[in-house]
């Protein structure tokens, strides 16, 4: 009993560190992005007043029981996710709850918390939520074709489903690196990152220069405070799936910070670069680059 609850507490920890790591992460994003449009941008530190306010918040809005559901699961995808992987390799208490079978877990979690936003959209009463739900699981389920092909061949590499035997794997040099052993496998991957990731090009869902609907303006209140923990915490849990598998993982703070930072921005500089996709064009291109590179990758392995 002594033993899970101190893992319980290691558990905690790690969640506290990340989250306020994605919380400066992204407000230093989003003035990345300001800059590079000319603009000042928000403090760095506008992240927490605003979860601070939204939290102090109330609504006395009825909508049905999925609904208020929805940002709970969606915040149980990133959570499930960043805890059922190993955060610093190597470190007892930052193992988290990885085991032998954790990637699969690991893609279970990155759908769980869309389908339930979707789930949680249909009950919102807003005539336009079928917009949103159709095209972020049409996207989402387009971008992961290539990102589950790339964990296939992974497997067949490392002959193993457990994340820290695969980061095991990648020890010893900067050339073990999943990235430099199977170059194809990292960059079908990658082509999923940038679309899971919901930055522009391939914000569909909430189309921000379309139309002012989407989560951010359905939910209110405290609802609205989980999605903004989910918004810097979802994000990095997924690139430390990323930075486990192809990147060579972490094996203390300092490098998990350096790693996740330079992963994170690939999807940010493309973000900056490029305008937004369309939704039929989204899908042509996960489908015409990415599923080929994934399927080359299996292949090759």
């Amino acid at each position: 009993m002594t033993f899970e609850w101190i893992h319980i507490a290691y558990a905690a920890l790690t969640l506290f560190i990340v989250i306020n790591y994605g919380m400066i992460m992204t407000a230093l994003v989003r003035k990345i992005g300001a800059r590079v449009g000319g603009r000042y941008g928000i403090p760095i530190w506008q992240n927490y007043i605003d979860l601070a306010k939204n939290i102090a918040l109330r609504s006395k809005i009825t909508h049905g029981v999925m609904y208020y559901l929805g940002p709970v699961f969606r915040l149980t995808g990133g959570v499930g996710l960043l805890l059922f992987v190993p955060t610093i390799y190597g470190s007892v208490m930052f193992q988290n709850f990885s085991y032998a079978g954790d990637l699969i877990l690991a893609l279970y979690f990155v759908f769980f918390g869309t389908l339930g936003m979707a789930l949680g959209a249909g009950e919102s009463g807003h005539p336009h939520s079928a917009i949103g739900v159709s095209r972020g699981l049409a996207q989402v389920t387009a971008a992961e074709l290539p990102l589950a092909l790339g964990v296939y061949a992974i497997s067949l590499q490392y002959q193993t489903l457990n994340i820290t035997e695969i980061v095991a794997a990648q020890q010893g040099s900067i050339f073990n690196w999943t990235l430099f052993t199977n170059p194809l496998t990292t960059i079908a991957a990658m082509f999923a990152f940038v679309g899971t990731m919901m930055r522009s090009p391939f914000d569909v869902v909430l189309a921000p220069q379309e139309i002012p609907i989407g989560p951010p303006t359905e939910y209110h209140s405290a609802y609205l405070a989980l999605m903004q923990t989910n918004r810097v915490l979802f994000p990095v849990a997924k690139v430390v799936i990323y930075m486990n598998l192809f990147f060579g993982g972490a094996t203390n703070w300092a490098e998990f910070a350096i790693k996740v930072f330079a992963i994170y921005m690939v999807s940010v500089l493309i973000g900056v670069v490029y305008p937004r996709f369309r939704v039929e064009q989204s899908i042509r291109f996960f489908l015409k680059w990415g599923l080929p590179v994934g399927i080359l990758a299996i292949l090759t392995v």
